[in-house]
């Protein structure tokens, strides 16, 4: 293959250049601050503009073919199906052209091309996107997640953490009041020092992985293979090197922002049941923070249009500096008297975490929660294995309240003595206390267990007979929820 001339690749492709490509592949041209996308019927094609801005570097012809073999490479961990390699653009006679027989002129990003309206964003205003697709994107981010490799490198260090979150908040000074500029401020640099030690010990529990890096609601799509996440962060591994923490809080800040909290809360409660990490809550609310600072910036730079959205997410930052009324609810009920589906409804309302016994039993044995214990030979339901699965309740219970959420334990708790150690840690804890009893006939408990498929509960008839015998009824004083002891909500 022929070379262009070195002055021109490092100059790169113009603005009439990429005109003409477009015109020769009949294809809708897209413009950002950093790239071309070349939209054509069934392909699209990305072209990185010769830039040198502060946070990436395309400036020579080097970096930019470098960059697009980064791109596919790592966008193909969450979308295999959409990047197809990369190209080379030719200075061919009638033009430049796609793998043509000229000199070179630069490389490009070859894709296939998504429907409109498949992105998350897009289904989600149309009222299009349903709750099997934030359970979908759940699971895809969590395996995502427990596959990527642990880091060294230190990217994610305290130092870095504070650093990046008080330059986002610079970035929307444009678009904030003096009080909340300031206000913002106080609560990152009080966070900061207060996560110092968590952050410190994340980084050396392995926590900080190779991840997306920029999971809003645009580089998110539904469909018919499935759900898929695209356009990480190439350019800057430490905006990639992040805790898995920072990783998920991105789209269930992003939810919320667009008025789906719902939304939010279902995609972080399915993903923790899956990763177990209820340790990383502490650090969820300034990761929460940070990205939609980076959101309203992002906004702002394109323009006055967008202004809406670049006070929207700086209203979301403020909104997630202020943690919701805490208090704890338990259930109570037999297998299949839908304990489950009323914690679902609850978190989704309240914003809480829910914690359940059936997955964090199977957790104690080493075990994924669609895992088969008795294909395995295993027996969960012994109890030793009870008294173990209701200390470990109570103990991430504790954990979450004390980071600031509401919390909702979904298990039988068919015994007042397990009731009653609940109530005491809320009344340590003064937090309101109360218990959602669910109930349903014989029947239709027995129906219900028979039609369960792909649960974490192994719950049978026979187990259902077993527990019908031990259950200790709700005693009046337990039907009336508990205040607070104090108003230290």
């Amino acid at each position: 293959m022929q070379t262009a001339d070195p002055a021109s690749l490092s100059q790169g492709l113009s603005q009439c250049q990429v005109t003409a490509l477009a015109r020769s592949l009949h294809a809708e041209l897209i413009e950002t601050h950093i790239s071309w996308v070349l939209l054509t019927a069934d392909l699209a094609y990305k072209v990185k503009k010769p830039v040198k801005l502060p946070f990436v570097d395309y400036s020579t012809l080097e970096a930019r073919r470098h960059f697009c073999e980064e791109e596919v490479r790592l966008n193909r961990r969450l979308a295999p199906g959409l990047y197809l390699g990369v190209a080379h653009i030719a200075a061919s006679p009638g033009g430049p052209q796609i793998d043509g027989p000229g000199a070179l002129l630069d490389y490009v990003v070859r894709m296939r091309r998504f429907p409109r309206g498949a992105l998350f964003s897009e289904r989600l205003e149309a009222g299009r996107l349903h709750s099997s697709d934030v359970d979908a994107l759940a699971a895809l981010l969590a395996d995502f997640h427990a596959r990527a490799n642990p880091t060294a490198n230190g990217f994610a260090n305290c130092k870095r953490r504070r650093a990046v979150a008080l330059a986002a908040l610079e970035g929307v000074r444009p678009v904030a009041r003096p009080d909340e500029q300031a206000a913002l401020e106080t609560w990152l640099q009080a966070k900061a020092a207060l996560l110092a030690p968590a952050w410190a010990r994340r980084l050396d529990g392995g926590f900080v992985r190779q991840c997306h890096g920029d999971l809003h609601l645009d580089n998110v799509i539904a469909l018919p293979t499935g759900v898929a996440a695209f356009d990480c962060i190439e350019f800057d591994p430490a905006l990639r090197w992040i805790d898995v923490i920072d990783d998920i809080a991105f789209p269930v800040m992003d939810f919320a922002a667009r008025g789906r909290s719902d939304f939010a809360f279902r995609l972080l409660n399915a993903w923790l049941d899956r990763t177990g990490d209820h340790a990383g809550l502490p650090l969820l609310r300034f990761s929460a923070v940070y990205r939609a600072l980076v959101r309203s910036q992002v906004a702002h730079l394109r323009g006055e249009r967008a202004g809406m959205a670049a006070r929207r997410y700086l209203e979301t930052a403020i909104a997630w500096t202020k943690a919701p009324q805490r208090r704890l609810v338990i259930t109570h009920g037999l297998p299949g008297s839908g304990k489950t589906f009323e914690s679902q409804r609850v978190l989704e309302r309240e914003g809480a975490i829910r914690i359940r016994s059936d997955v964090e039993r199977k957790r104690l044995f080493g075990l994924e929660m669609l895992e088969d214990s008795r294909a395995l030979g295993l027996d969960l339901y012994t109890a030793d294995a009870t008294a173990r699965t209701y200390e470990r309740l109570l103990e991430l219970a504790r954990g979450a309240l004390q980071a600031g959420y509401p919390v909702v334990l979904d298990a039988a708790f068919l015994r007042r003595s397990e009731r009653d150690a609940a109530r005491e840690l809320a009344r340590e804890l003064k937090v309101p206390f109360s218990i959602l009893a669910c109930e349903a006939p014989a029947e239709v408990l027995r129906a219900r267990l028979l039609a369960r498929r792909d649960d974490a509960s192994e719950a049978d008839a026979r187990v259902l007979e077993h527990l019908r015998t031990s259950v200790e009824p709700l005693a009046a004083d337990e039907r009336q929820p508990d205040a607070a002891p104090h108003a230290a909500l």
